[in-house]
């Protein structure tokens, strides 16, 4: 499919809007390219790709909302969809919630797309897993990968004269190392805009080194132990401090944010005052959209400044009911850290535990973000700043606020993606005291 233009996408926006007969209506228009390679005991299982558009209509008449949804783009079906979302909109009951539609914004230039990546080839998906193979056959290990890319567009336009589009690209390359016996595993993972970043040879060898030193690993006693969390490790716990900044949930008294009395961590200290979280769409190494799925635009954020909450996300309905700004949840946050590498922060610990991969991840305790999940393809022992053995996984109990009270050291942020959610973040490894592994695990 063809990424449609600026132009072109308005074009099409105003002749849905030509169609409707609502008191208002918004149109939401999304395209993108997919493609993949997957691949698995050393050779490629699966390639393909997939094209795609998706076109939105919401209708409003009163508090009556109604939506429809079609990816044919022709006349007859723009019309169809604009009627059948009217259709629904008169069936549905009132919306007491319902906030009428944006007017015009402005949003900053967007740097979500790069070319070279929006030119990726079927040959160079193949190129790039040959890499990793021959990494795999060279050290006499079995990989299973995944690599996939897409580019695509999304614009929107609503009757009350608001207009956004934006193009981005993106490519994701994951894989697990094993040993032949199965009894080492490594795992790695990386994410950019931009595919020349992406080095899959050298990403394959972290994980290789990974597999060849956890084969033979030792079991040690369940406790509390100082770790310290690779990047990938830590964004699958850090990533729930993101998305439990919800105002409402917190007024509601719904989240790890909310205070007996209807009160909220607002405005208080949190988590260690080394801890500085925000978004920014135009950050050069992590940039997402200018603007939110609803039309507001995506600015600087920081959510949480020396370990204090400065900022939660409102819906717009929220955000008038409180009397605050309507502030959007971000597409992807950025954690400051220190200037040390993962290997120097391995130097400084006396006795420790290296975490390259926690998954299954699992809710305990909204009220306090206690979670439970497993270690995975890799975990260490580390003894006077030596990585001494690999010991067997661990289920863990572990609250991501308690964690980031709990930091010993911060090391230098590096942009990677979480297991759970396919998300990106720039996040630091870190050193973390008392983390709480409450059982043994048999699995690999």
């Amino acid at each position: 499919m063809a990424i449609l233009t600026k132009d072109e996408a308005q074009a099409l926006l105003k002749k849905v809007l030509s169609y409707s007969k609502a008191d208002e209506c918004e149109v939401n228009l999304n395209g993108s390219n997919n493609g993949n390679i997957r691949y698995a005991r050393n050779a490629v299982s699966t390639s393909g790709g997939v094209s795609q558009t998706n076109l939105v209509v919401s209708s409003a008449f009163g508090k009556k909302l109604g939506v429809a949804t079609i990816n044919e783009l022709d006349d007859a079906s723009l019309e169809k969809v604009v009627r059948r979302s009217e259709e629904l909109a008169q069936l549905a009951p009132e919306n007491p919630e319902f906030v009428s539609f944006l007017g015009p914004q402005k949003y900053a230039e967007s740097v979500t797309f790069v070319p070279a990546t929006a030119a990726i080839t079927p040959k160079l998906r193949a190129d790039a897993v040959a890499q990793s193979l021959q990494v795999a056959k060279e050290g006499k290990l079995v990989a299973a990968g995944y690599l996939e890319d897409n580019n695509g567009f999304a614009a929107m336009m609503n009757s009350k004269g608001l207009f956004a589009y934006n193009t981005s690209t993106n490519v994701n390359f994951s894989v697990t190392m094993r040993t032949t016996d199965g009894k080492g595993s490594g795992y790695a993972t990386r994410g950019y805009n931009d595919i020349t970043k992406l080095d899959t040879k050298a990403v394959t060898k972290i994980a290789a080194e990974k597999g060849l030193k956890s084969a033979a690993a030792q079991a040690i006693e369940p406790g509390k132990y100082t770790v310290i969390l690779e990047p990938a490790a830590a964004a699958v716990l850090i990533e729930n401090i993101f998305f439990g900044l919800d105002a409402r949930q917190a007024d509601e008294g719904r989240s790890f944010l909310s205070k007996p009395g209807g009160k909220t961590s607002l405005g208080e200290k949190l988590v260690d005052e080394r801890v500085t979280m925000y978004s920014d769409p135009l950050n050069p190494e992590l940039p997402t959209s200018p603007w939110a799925g609803d039309g507001r635009p995506q600015e600087k954020v920081t959510w949480i400044d020396k370990g204090v909450v400065k900022n939660l996300t409102y819906s717009r309905y929220w955000a008038a009911k409180k009397g605050v700004k309507a502030i959007p949840s971000p597409d992807g946050v950025i954690m400051e850290g220190g200037t040390k590498s993962l290997d120097e922060l391995i130097k400084s610990t006396k006795k420790g535990i290296l975490v390259t991969r926690l998954w299954y991840i699992r809710n305990v305790d909204p009220q306090t973000l206690l979670l439970t999940g497993l270690t995975r393809d890799g975990t260490f022992y580390i003894e006077n700043g030596v990585i001494k053995y690999p010991i067997k996984n661990f289920r863990f109990n572990e609250s991501p606020v308690i964690m980031l009270n709990n930091l010993e050291e911060l090391g230098r942020p590096e942009r990677t993606v979480s297991v759970e959610t396919n998300t990106n973040y720039l996040l630091p490894p870190m050193k973390i005291r008392d983390f709480n592994f409450t059982s043994l695990s048999d699995a690999v």
